[in-house]
């Protein structure tokens, strides 16, 4: 009886393991296109640009905008997302800070 609790116990942690871990991206047919809409003025000398990026909200891409921010090292600069090809579909690959 032991036995069959310890089994059931461990496939039902490992099917809650198994369905937590779901794709690290969603594929779409189609690049859909940014918003329109204009820069504001920097707050100040120094500051980059990040260009507003594709984030998943409840299951679908929705634009997030660009904003100012203020490297926080010397000589940073940022590099914008962008929409990456695949075999399924495209996908959102999320910009970053190159150091």
């Amino acid at each position: 009886m032991k036995k069959l609790l310890l089994i059931l116990s461990s496939l039902f942690i490992f099917s809650i393991f198994i369905t937590g871990c779901g794709p690290a991206y969603v594929a779409v047919g189609t690049r859909p296109e940014p918003p329109v809409y204009e820069r504001p003025l920097a707050p100040g000398p120094g500051y980059v640009w990040v260009e507003g990026e594709w984030v998943m909200r409840g299951g679908r891409y929705v634009y997030r905008r660009g904003y100012w921010a203020y490297p926080k090292r010397r000589y940073h600069h940022y590099i914008p997302g962008h929409w990456e090809q695949t075999p399924r579909g495209y996908y959102w690959r999320h910009g970053y800070w190159n150091y």
